[in-house]
């Protein structure tokens, strides 16, 4: 029988299953059990059904909701038996019934159903009244688990922990009642990645087989880690000579992506000059197979006749792993104030992961004839350039569809010379990861002049919104919304209202009428600048930041930048471009539906100049300085903030300061004597779910004056209250990860600070 006939055979048999009146939910397989069934669906499975289960031409998915709905309350002895009659296609019947017993046991996990205390019983007979019945988690994209939490290993193997960007783990061997004993298992330092340190290491690392993969350094060194000690174990570094020099985001970036196939593990990632590379996790050496020698020219690749060395086109976060296709963003120079109207365009591209050939191309910016063009007047489309892909993405591998969060258009904030909505600026798409084809999308900001590019991996989660169950993609923004749609078709969950805004008065700015604005969920901050919203720690704290903001035009969110002059000194807006919402983003728990949210309060101004000596644009931004109310924070606090937001009503739960006051701040003496809530700090905090509590620092603070801190925390999910606090020594700069090795967990957290370089930190349980 060939493979195709047998997997059709498969499929069919399924389908006729007679349904069984009990479920498994109590759990008839050990993940000891599941750890053996790996090592067994690898070498006999994974040719016809991919690695992770997604299914190949030559078979089907063996997880996922399509697998799921069609076993729903069906017999578990009936699919042991299936599987031991018909698998492998080429030895049926050929393993013994301990490897079969062990390889459902691996298939049950990856598709979310609960473990127990025993084995999957071998005897099919007494199968037959146990039926699959509803995972005991709510979400098809559950982080990948390779072996048992009491002595094996949980692997985290994607940058957000799971493709869906949830960043979320089932482990639980570190809980509300142990979590006190949390402390420092080993550091590992970033001194000597690079000429210079490199504080802000933004690196979340990914573990398999026991090994660490990062990035750090200058160079966006990748570094090979044991996850049980923190020693190094193999490092490779690309020397890219000056076009490395002209890269436009220099530094270690955010990590790197990983594939596992039949024939070898791979890690790939985006080098500061814009080339993918592609290196054998066993070695870190360069895939000879895959492009020229292991990397493949990014450049080369995006539709456009640009220089190779001096281009300023990069990238600072990793690619994205979908099947058997690699998907690559970009990022551009910081847009305020262009050089040029005439930039690249961060076109997204996909790669066959095998042999780095080019499958697909993204135009985000659409071509003549593409649908979007239309949206860019006086053939503007054919000279702008950005609208890049700057944050990670996200995937659904059940649907075969990645979720792009795009950027702002060239420039940032005076689009005068790209007329009209400008698509697909500023829009979550929906691609088929296969073709590249767009399946749907929605603009979260028309004809941007704000600079709120969509800063944050979508978090895809199922919720259930009244009685119905959607498999939801949630995108957090710069100011402060989080948009909610079907992840299958793009439809909002809650309505999206088109809300009139204010109009510009900026000579030859048509800026948008209106703007979509959620009807929920609820924000999960202020926006826009009014009194209310000032510093009122103090009677004369409030007069001075009123005397500050009295030059500027004030309004609410969506208020346009204005020509700065001798009577008005600008637009202030807020949250600034900095977020709101930024890198960091939000996480979520796929049991409760809860999304949270990391965010800052932050203000800016919206200055806009003619200057010819710096740009053939007819307007930029003009760089200055907004004074603070006596040396203090201009708005009223919490200065940084996690939001709770329930996604199956759309409602916050709780709001708490990320933080207590910061000392620059507590001990100042227009507030001596003054009892001061906790402020939090004016920064994002990386956040992580697990089964058990959210963790949180305090953010890196590296670019603001009181941002960030060492404190690391353990939060109650439900209140937000803190469970325990460890001080990191040095501030939080990464998003944490989770993973278990020989029956114990760890924590790993980037952290970072002036003349302070970068280092993984390696938390667990003391005396474990």
């Amino acid at each position: 029988m060939s493979v195709r006939s047998a997997c059709f055979f498969f499929t069919l048999f399924a389908a006729t299953i007679v349904r069984a009146q009990s479920g498994i939910d109590d759990g008839v397989y050990t993940l000891s059990q599941a750890a053996s069934g790996t090592v067994v669906y690898k070498r006999e499975c994974a040719l016809c059904h991919g690695p992770e289960l997604e299914g190949t031409e030559g078979g089907p998915a063996l997880a996922g909701r399509s697998f799921r709905d069609m076993w729903q309350d069906r017999s578990l002895g009936e699919f042991f038996v299936l599987t031991r009659q018909t698998m492998p296609v080429t030895k049926p019947a050929g393993l013994s019934v301990r490897e079969y017993a062990d390889v459902v046991a691996f298939m049950l996990n990856r598709n979310g159903y609960a473990t127990g205390s025993r084995d999957l019983i071998s005897d099919p007979n007494t199968l037959s009244a146990i039926a699959f019945g509803e995972p005991a988690r709510s979400s098809p994209m559950s982080p990948d688990v390779t072996a048992t939490r009491r002595g094996l290993t949980v692997e985290w193997l994607h940058h957000r922990g799971d493709a869906g960007s949830m960043n979320y783990s089932d482990l639980d061997l570190i809980n509300e009642d142990n979590v006190g004993n949390l402390e420092v298992a080993w550091r590992w330092r970033s001194d000597n990645f690079g000429p210079v340190a490199w504080p802000n290491l933004e690196t979340t690392p990914l573990m398999a087989n026991g090994v660490l993969y990062a990035t750090a350094g200058f160079s966006r060194t990748v570094v090979a880690i044991d996850a049980e000690s923190g020693e190094t174990l193999w490092m490779y570094r690309i020397d890219e000579g000056e076009r490395g020099e002209n890269a436009p985001r220099k530094g270690p970036g955010r990590g790197v992506a990983f594939r596992r196939d039949a024939e070898r593990e791979t890690i790939y990632v985006i080098s500061p000059g814009y080339q993918l590379i592609a290196l054998n996790a066993n070695d870190g050496k360069p895939l000879a197979s895959f492009g020229n020698n292991g990397i493949v020219d990014l450049k080369a690749n995006i539709d456009q006749n640009i220089d190779l060395t001096t281009s300023p086109i990069g990238s600072s976060s990793p690619p994205i792993v979908v099947g058997d296709v690699v998907i690559v963003g970009s990022a551009l120079p910081a847009g305020g104030a262009p050089p040029s109207k005439e930039m690249p365009v961060g076109n997204v591209t996909g790669y066959d992961a095998v042999s780095g050939q080019r499958l697909w191309i993204f135009h985000t910016i659409p071509h003549p004839g593409e649908p979007g063009y239309e949206t860019w007047l006086e053939n503007s489309a054919n000279y702008t350039g950005n609208v890049g892909v700057w944050a990670p993405m996200s995937a659904d591998p059940d649907l075969g569809y990645v979720y792009l969060p795009l950027e702002a258009p060239t420039g940032d904030y005076y689009g005068g010379h790209r007329p009209g909505d400008n698509l697909y600026s500023q829009s979550l798409v929906c691609l088929d990861a296969k073709t590249g084809e767009r399946v749907w999308h929605f603009q979260t900001v028309h004809h941007p002049i704000w600079d709120y590019d969509l800063p944050a991996p979508p978090v895809l989660i199922d919720i259930t919104v009244g009685d119905v169950e959607i498999p939801a993609v949630a995108q957090v923004t710069k100011h402060g919304f989080t948009f909610v749609f079907d992840r299958r078709t793009g439809e909002p969950v809650w309505p999206i209202v088109e809300t009139p805004v204010p109009a510009s008065n900026v000579p030859d700015e048509i800026s948008a009428p209106t703007q979509p604005v959620p009807s929920l969920p609820e924000p999960f901050m202020p926006n826009g600048v009014s009194i209310d919203r000032l510093n009122n720690l103090t009677p004369e704290i409030f007069a001075e930041a009123k005397r500050i903001v009295a030059e500027f035009k004030l309004g609410p969110v969506f208020t346009p930048a204005t020509v700065h002059t001798e009577s008005n000194k600008g637009t202030l807006f807020s949250p600034s471009s900095a977020g709101g919402a930024n890198w960091q983003g939000a996480v979520a728990d796929p049991e409760s539906g809860i999304l949270y949210v990391s965010s800052a309060a932050t203000i800016g101004v919206l200055a806009l100049t003619n200057d010819p000596d710096r740009s053939n644009m007819q307007y930029v931004q003009r760089s200055q300085r907004l004074a603070k109310p006596f040396g203090l924070p201009l708005l009223r606090p919490p200065w940084g903030r996690i939001t709770a937001i329930d996604l199956n009503i759309g409602k916050v739960l709780w709001t708490i300061a990320n933080g207590d006051t910061p000392a620059s701040i507590s001990n100042h003496e227009k507030l001596a004597g003054i009892d001061l809530p906790r402020t939090g700090h004016q920064e994002r905090a990386g956040l992580l779910v697990t089964k058990s509590l959210l963790f949180a620092g305090e953010g890196a603070g590296l670019f603001g004056v009181w941002g960030g801190g060492s404190k690391f925390r353990a939060h109650d999910k439900r209140t937000g209250e803190v469970f325990a606090e460890l001080d990191l020594g040095v501030n939080q700069s990464g998003v944490p990860m989770t993973y278990a090795i020989n029956g114990k967990q760890y924590i790993v957290v980037a952290v970072g600070a002036p003349n302070h370089a970068g280092e993984l930190v390696g938390l667990t349980l003391a005396g474990e």
